[in-house]
């Protein structure tokens, strides 16, 4: 898994200690992200295949994180996968954040097999 790089975007210390415990037991490099200002930021020093992204953040919420993602020349490039998590599961704060950019919706509280499923996933069609 060298080079599989994952950024975590989330202002909730036990989200980010939790995700961040289960990708690296996994052997990603793994690097996180406190508000959406930081997330944009980490982004683009780190340069990661995926983003887990909360929408509910100080600063940048997650929409905007991923709408900056996705259509700005400096980041489009990169193109990462995004993944949106959070706690909000309504159909159309979902609907918003497919139309923004993100390629998958997770509600909280996430499984840990599901991630690291669909990381072995998203990974394994990269190489393909």
């Amino acid at each position: 898994m060298a080079g599989e790089k994952i950024l975590i975007a989330d202002d909730e210390p036990y989200n980010v200690r939790a995700l961040s415990y289960i990708l690296k037991r996994e052997g990603y490099d793994v690097q996180t992200a406190v508000d959406g200002e930081d997330a944009v930021m980490k982004f683009e020093a780190f340069r990661p295949q995926v983003v887990f992204i909360d929408l509910m953040m100080p600063k940048k919420n997650g929409f905007e994180v991923t709408h900056t993602l996705r259509n700005d020349p400096r980041y489009r490039e990169s193109s990462p996968y995004i993944i949106i998590l959070t706690g909000k599961g309504e159909d159309t704060e979902k609907f918003k954040g497919y139309l923004e950019g993100g390629d998958e919706y997770i509600t909280k509280p996430f499984s840990p097999v599901e991630i690291v499923g669909k990381m072995r996933e998203y990974f394994q069609q990269k190489r393909d």
